[in-house]
């Protein structure tokens, strides 16, 4: 019930491709899910920042202005490619508190409880802060408090509600108004916020300031810590001091692929959104795709079968490598993509039970957000990062303003028992002290003569990734504006259950009538799948043109 509301929410986003141009700038661009949030990362340009600086500034500015998903209390990977042509993935994944334990969301009889969707003990170690102070660390040109200053600004002036807010603090008030601190913040004097009204945040401006005055210290060690652990122990969460002062950031290499030219960079496991892509991309590469074939019955059916694939593999082999060895090497080699590929029937589908490594391992929120910023020097980062669910724990930290994560729930409960939502998982995602859980998050840039080509990313759980390769596919092989090809009609398999998911008016009869003709099961949710930001640097002129998401308002700035 919990992702049907989600995916209702997001209908409300589909309007005409024609209502939104795209937007180009010859020094900068910032994509993100919010106005103010892009603004604040312009004016981080404007002042002299790089684009780390500016991608800090707009997950700060994200974290007021879009509480949904943008966070300090949640986790996520940033990629950057600096000048020098150089990537590195700073992951800041949220990591599960010492006193997790392996049967914590077990009843006395041994079922899942929802005690990992809701509540104090659904919270990881939050790694958003520590995540955001190592960028501007390794990467950035200006000081983390005057990054912060627009998300400052924004929590003490407020901004005014818009409908997406409100109607997503409809849909979860249930959840949310059993937790007073998280009432006493989004619904003052007893109503729930509506759309026109301003929302002023003096407890997480507080925080933000004390974060700016002291760094990421305070959140880990200092007064915001303080008040954390005090939440914590109020709602029988059990992340600790110790949890908090022990929290690291892991600076990982990205994995790499190429395709039809193009030189993809994504992120490594825990995420296993950046294997997966790059499987897809190399299975799809065998054959040839030309314009006219978008949407085809035959280009639908391809890709599909190749999401598949990587998505059998995703659910066998994806972990924290630090807990479980991930064999990255084998599943990106040539000799291995290369028997996938021999493995799909062209004109007929292969069935789930017929592909190899066809568990399903685990179940994830649809909320995080993504952004991604380029500038004028050659640096482009590419950052998602999540709460997990929509409002995360649904728990607000009292007297520091901000939500925490229930990033919990994307551990497996109960290896190879169905969870609640009728999911199976397996033994390398179960929870283990300080470990991070698989993710599906896909930050991504594409470089062509080592030049950035494109920047994206995307929201929606496991659909990210097959969003993520089809507004690749879209842009390389179909010829379309990085703006047409963001918005554009999705479609989306992950091997089990095994149906394929299309968006709202995807695809024209004919094509439907073709692909079950193929073996294809098809479902038609009325709501979209993801929603993708993005960036597109035209190699001719070195413009930057926008590929913002009209699913959920996206809005780019550039100049």
């Amino acid at each position: 019930m919990k992702h049907r509301k989600i995916f209702c929410l997001i209908v409300a986003g589909f309007l005409s491709l024609s209502s939104f141009a795209a937007v180009r700038g010859k020094h900068a661009m910032v994509v993100s899910a919010h106005q103010h949030s892009s603004e604040a990362g312009i004016e981080i340009l404007k002042r002299g920042g790089n684009a780390i600086d500016a991608a800090v500034a707009v997950g700060y500015a994200l974290a007021v202005v879009f509480p949904e998903a943008g966070n300090i209390g949640g986790g996520g990977f940033m990629l950057i490619r600096t000048k020098d042509g150089n990537a590195t993935v700073i992951d800041f994944r949220e990591i599960a508190p010492a006193q997790s334990t392996r049967n914590m969301f077990l009843d006395d009889s041994g079922n899942v409880t929802e005690k990992s969707i809701n509540g104090h003990l659904s919270v990881g170690v939050p790694g958003t802060v520590a995540g955001f102070s190592k960028a501007l660390e390794l990467f950035g040109k200006k000081q983390l408090k005057d990054v912060i200053k627009p998300a400052i600004k924004l929590a003490e002036r407020g901004f005014i509600v818009d409908r997406r807010l409100e109607s997503n603090l409809e849909w979860y008030k249930d959840a949310m108004l059993q937790f007073p601190s998280t009432a006493n913040n989004f619904a003052p004097k007893g109503k729930l916020l509506i759309e026109g009204d301003t929302f002023r945040q003096p407890e997480l401006a507080a925080t933000l300031k004390r974060i700016q005055k002291f760094g990421s210290g305070d959140f880990y060690r200092g007064n915001t810590a303080k008040l954390l652990v005090d939440e914590m122990k109020r709602g029988g969460g059990i992340i600790t001091l110790e949890d908090l002062k022990n929290y690291k950031v892991e600076i990982r290499q990205p994995v790499e692929g190429m395709y039809r030219g193009y030189k993809i960079l994504s992120v490594p496991p825990p995420s296993s959104g950046g294997i997966a892509l790059i499987q897809m991309l190399n299975i799809l590469e065998s054959f040839a795709l030309d314009s006219t074939e978008f949407q085809s019955s035959r280009s639908v059916h391809l890709m599909t079968e190749a999401m598949k694939r990587a998505f059998a593999d995703r659910y066998e082999f994806a972990a924290d490598p630090l807990f479980v060895s991930v064999p990255t090497e084998r599943l990106l080699s040539q000799s291995y993509l290369s028997q996938l590929k021999f493995e799909i029937d062209s004109v007929k589908a292969t069935t789930a039970e017929k592909i190899k490594h066809g568990i399903f391992q685990t179940k994830e929120g649809n909320n995080t957000t993504h952004f991604v910023v380029a500038d004028d020097e050659g640096n482009v980062v590419s950052v998602t990062y999540t709460q997990n669910d929509l409002f995360g724990s649904k728990v607000t930290v009292a007297g520091a303003g901000f939500l925490l994560n229930d990033i919990m729930d994307d551990f497996t409960a109960k290896p190879g028992v169905a969870n609640l939502y009728g999911l199976v998982g397996t033994e390398k995602n179960s929870i283990v002290p300080g470990k991070r859980p698989v993710s599906a998050m896909t930050p991504t840039i594409v470089v062509k003569d080592s030049v950035p080509y494109l920047a994206l990313g995307a929201r929606g759980g496991p659909r990210i990734i097959t969003s993520v390769f089809q507004t690749i596919v879209n842009v390389i092989d179909f010829k379309m504006s990085i703006e047409r090809a963001v918005n554009e009609s999705r479609f989306h398999h992950q091997l089990y259950p095994d149906s394929l998911m299309l968006e709202p008016y995807a695809l024209p009869k004919d094509v439907i009538e073709n692909l079950r003709a193929k073996g294809h099961n098809l479902m038609l949710p009325p709501y979209s799948l993801a929603q993708v930001e993005a960036l597109f640097r035209d190699p001719l002129t070195g413009w930057y043109w926008s590929g913002a998401d009209k699913r959920e308002g996206g809005i780019a700035i550039g100049y």
